[in-house]
């Protein structure tokens, strides 16, 4: 219905039928049109918001939901928790815009069967698509490799600071366009937040990291962009937020003796 913003399809039931989330129609109008072309495959619905993704599961139950892991001023990845919880035999694949495998291991391990660079070739998404569909995981060579790394040891444990444990999604997303040069309005329009969010997700991120100021932020965004991006043999060097500076001793005045008047 229009009113929860569901465009119901077609069903065929003789195929495997897909949920789309996506808040950018274009994108989801073109993946719809390459899906229905497929003699297996079916989209029976398209939606643009968590709220009403969970709505059209309810209604439509498709066999596969695919999520962009970012929704306006929300998270594909809080969407996939989301569904993980209330429709635990639905499996999610993710869709996102990031190359790396911090997103992907974040979907992952908040339920979705597979992760997609948008940047792909449609070929892969079919691919990916029934490849979850037949109860496997799908990622990329690349985001593969990263992860495996990261939980192989083959880089030493203490060297990179694991922002996933500290920065919520949204802070990691604001975070890594934080060291990429975007400035707080550019960020708002670029997630379709406000400034204001924007400016309480910084506060936010910067305590956690323990960073004194704006500058520090951006000056530690860039540096851990900077190293997370090195080639796989790169050495890798410690990151860690700079340490908050020590007060200054407070000097222990010697009290004053009291003069003959202030004893009276």
């Amino acid at each position: 219905m229009k009113s929860e913003r569901v465009e119901q399809l077609d069903a065929d039931t003789a195929k495997q039928q897909i949920l789309l989330v996506d808040d950018h129609p274009v994108v989801c109008e073109g993946l719809a049109q390459r899906i229905n072309a497929e003699s297996d495959l079916e989209v029976c619905g398209r939606v643009h918001d968590g709220h009403s993704a969970l709505n059209a599961i309810e209604k439509l139950r498709p066999h596969i939901a695919v999520v962009d892991i970012a929704l306006g001023a929300a998270s594909g990845v809080e969407l996939i928790k989301d569904i993980k919880v209330r429709y635990p035999h639905l499996p999610a694949l993710v869709l996102s815009m990031h190359d790396e495998e911090l997103y992907a291991e974040r979907s992952l391990h908040a339920g979705a069967r597979g992760y997609v660079m948008k940047q792909e070739e449609t070929a892969v998404l079919l691919r990916a698509i029934r490849q979850v569909l037949r109860g496997e995981i799908y990622l990329s060579e690349k985001v593969k490799n990263g992860i495996v790394k990261r939980l192989g040891g083959i880089v030493p444990d203490g060297q990179v600071i694991s922002l996933i444990k500290q920065l919520s999604d949204r802070e990691l997303e604001i975070f890594q366009l934080i060291g990429d040069g975007f400035a707080t309005h550019q960020i708002a329009d670029r997630l379709h937040i406000s400034m204001k969010t924007v400016a309480s997700h910084r506060e936010n991120i910067k305590r956690k990291l323990n960073l004194n100021d704006g500058e520090q932020l951006a000056r530690f965004a860039i540096h851990w962009l900077r190293y997370r991006d090195a080639e796989p043999n790169a050495t890798v060097p410690v990151i860690t937020p700079p340490k908050q500076p020590k007060p200054a001793a407070r000097v222990k005045l010697a009290s004053r003796p009291k003069t003959a008047s202030a004893a009276r």
